[in-house]
């Protein structure tokens, strides 16, 4: 059973910052702005959220900065994508390339500002945030053992997000205008909607939930960040896709490929796969050959929304 219980808490782990992220792309695509600037977006945010953790961790403590970490997080995640917002919604620039530059600008940016800052390219913090135990819930029979113990905050905040986007999406005029932009901008113009505002909103969304997703990627899983996320955010691009831009299809496509990089990391604490003695990056290459079969066998039959891409001009043909 302690087996379990690690495999599942990894798999937590695994799956939320995929979660948020991917559920950050959707609320940019069902606007109408596609964004592969997801790993971008996931870098600047893990960088600002641990720097100022850095800094701070001699003057604040516990959940509180780690609360503080994610709100610098998100904050930076809206900054960076303003940028992209900018060139695809006012400039009509090709959104690929807008994100592309974006993705290769944020590495850059990240080890430049931390070799100026820290004199080396990452950026150490302590981490203190793990908690042994949720009071009361993390004694709870079976379940406390899998989801209120040896937990992070950020795992909670995720479920949060999840919840959230999903009656905000489909639950709130709101979420009904957004959609709306991201299938006949036209006809949301023709009724009095700001598609321009909404796509703002949309891609401004998806950056909060970027940065956030980047501090939830780095906190568990390491004490320093180097200007690296691992490709998680083209993996969130995938979730995607797979969840067909619907948040409760994202869950469960997150948890899936969760799974996978589960057992890419912690197969040697699995007894039947450490006997198979299969060579180490075997289980590497595993997620990301899983990805593309998904994704060559569900792309045929996603469905996007249908403006998704498509720059829109006020008053065009």
């Amino acid at each position: 059973m302690n087996t379990l219980y690690f495999l599942i808490q990894q798999t937590m782990l695994f799956s939320v910052p995929l979660l948020i992220v991917a559920l950050g792309g959707m609320f940019s695509e069902r606007s109408g702005v596609w964004n592969v600037a997801l790993e971008g977006t996931m870098i600047i945010g893990g960088f600002s959220g641990i720097l100022f953790i850095s800094l701070m961790q001699d003057k604040m403590h516990g959940q509180l900065l780690l609360l503080f970490g994610v709100l610098i997080a998100a904050l930076a995640g809206v900054v960076f994508m303003l940028l992209h917002a900018f060139a695809s919604i006012n400039l009509q620039a090709d959104q690929t390339v807008s994100g592309t530059a974006l993705n290769m600008f944020a590495p850059a940016f990240a080890i430049f500002t931390a070799r100026m800052i820290r004199g080396v390219k990452q950026i150490p913090f302590d981490n203190t945030f793990r908690m042994e135990k949720v009071p009361l819930l993390g004694d709870i029979p079976v379940i406390g053992n899998m989801f209120f113990q040896n937990a992070y905050l950020t795992t909670y905040i995720g479920l949060g997000i999840l919840i959230l986007s999903s009656i905000v999406l489909f639950r709130t005029r709101y979420g009904l205008r957004l959609r709306s932009c991201g299938e006949h901008p036209k006809a949301a113009d023709s009724v009095g909607i700001n598609v321009y505002a909404m796509r703002y909103s949309g891609v401004l969304i998806s950056g909060a939930l970027g940065g956030i997703g980047g501090i939830v990627f780095v906190v568990p899983t390491s004490t320093e960040f180097n200007a690296t996320v691992s490709g998680y955010g083209f993996l969130a691009i995938a979730v995607m896709i797979f969840g067909q831009w619907i948040p409760k299809k994202i869950l469960f496509a997150s948890l899936f490929f969760g799974v996978m990089k589960t057992l890419s990391s912690a197969y040697g604490a699995i007894p039947f796969l450490a006997a198979w003695q299969i060579p180490t990056y075997f289980y590497k290459i595993v997620p990301y050959i899983v990805t593309l079969i998904v994704l060559a066998f569900t792309s045929k039959s996603s469905k996007e929304p249908r403006a998704s891409g498509q720059p829109y001009k006020k008053g065009g043909k």
